[in-house]
């Protein structure tokens, strides 16, 4: 790729990307495509790849983070800083944490599946729309980061059509949990055809409710995805632990004392 004449390549680069983020409807906290992909999908070599994306880093647009890749900034620090990056400690330390975030989306969710069912507007209504069918589209992906932000991005959609700033802004603080969350659920319950069926029912009730403009029945159908997401990871990860407690047989050589 050649840039037009009197600009720089990495400046004609950075547009594109610009322009491809746009495109694909990337919000704050969502990661790009593998570099890879990016290189091949704009066909330029990835070093000069890198160049465009290191001048959206410094305008701000865009993080890299190590070993993660680079993702859409957010525009809010204290979001990222104060509310997120503590909670994302905690889930590294330890997993059962997620059923906080589990929680706290009951909360939240409950709140923007009722407000956006008042006030959703046509063009909200079309994104929800959208949105649920790229669900649709990335079920059989094998990327999960796919699946996952197509996930996420269906549940964002409905906090904007809220036009609750509060709950969207919350909504956007907790994006990497929320990610995460779904990511989880996705790697144990989506891969099972007949979870998948129920989950993909269950986005669907919860649509029709906001198009339909019945705030309650939206209420209620966020509340049962998000309870039947919650139950049966629950009974999944007591399942494996069970599994995994029922190897540890009496007389494991791993715990026979040794010989003082």
């Amino acid at each position: 790729m050649t840039a037009p004449a009197g600009t720089r390549l990495a400046d004609h680069l950075a547009l594109q990307l610009r322009a491809l983020i746009k495109e694909r409807h990337l919000e704050a906290g969502m990661r790009l495509p593998a570099e890879r992909q990016l290189a091949a999908t704009l066909n330029v070599s990835r070093s000069s790849l890198r160049e465009g994306i290191a001048t959206l880093i410094s305008e701000g647009l865009l993080e890299s983070r190590r070993g993660g890749g680079t993702y859409v900034r957010f525009d809010e620090p204290w979001s990222e800083n104060r509310i997120v990056r503590p909670l994302k400690e905690l889930l590294a330390e330890d997993p059962g944490y997620r059923y906080d975030v589990l929680e706290a989306r009951h909360a939240i969710e409950a709140s923007t599946a009722w407000y956006a069912a008042m006030r959703a507007t046509a063009e909200d209504k079309e994104k929800l729309q959208s949105c649920f069918n790229a669900t649709l589209r990335v079920k059989e992906s094998d990327d999960p980061d796919l699946a996952a932000q197509a996930d996420v991005r269906f549940h964002l959609a409905i906090a904007e059509a809220s036009h609750n700033l509060v709950l969207l802004q919350t909504m956007r603080g907790f994006f990497d949990l929320l990610q995460s969350s779904i990511m989880q659920s996705r790697k144990l319950l989506y891969t099972m055809p007949t979870i998948f069926s129920r989950l993909t029912e269950q986005h669907h009730e919860l649509l029709r409710a906001i198009l339909d403009g019945e705030p309650e029945r939206a209420r209620k159908a966020a509340t049962a995805h998000l309870g039947f997401v919650h139950s049966t990871m629950k009974t999944f990860h007591e399942d494996e632990a069970r599994r995994a407690r029922s190897v540890r047989l009496p007389g494991d050589e791993s715990e026979t004392p040794k010989d003082m």
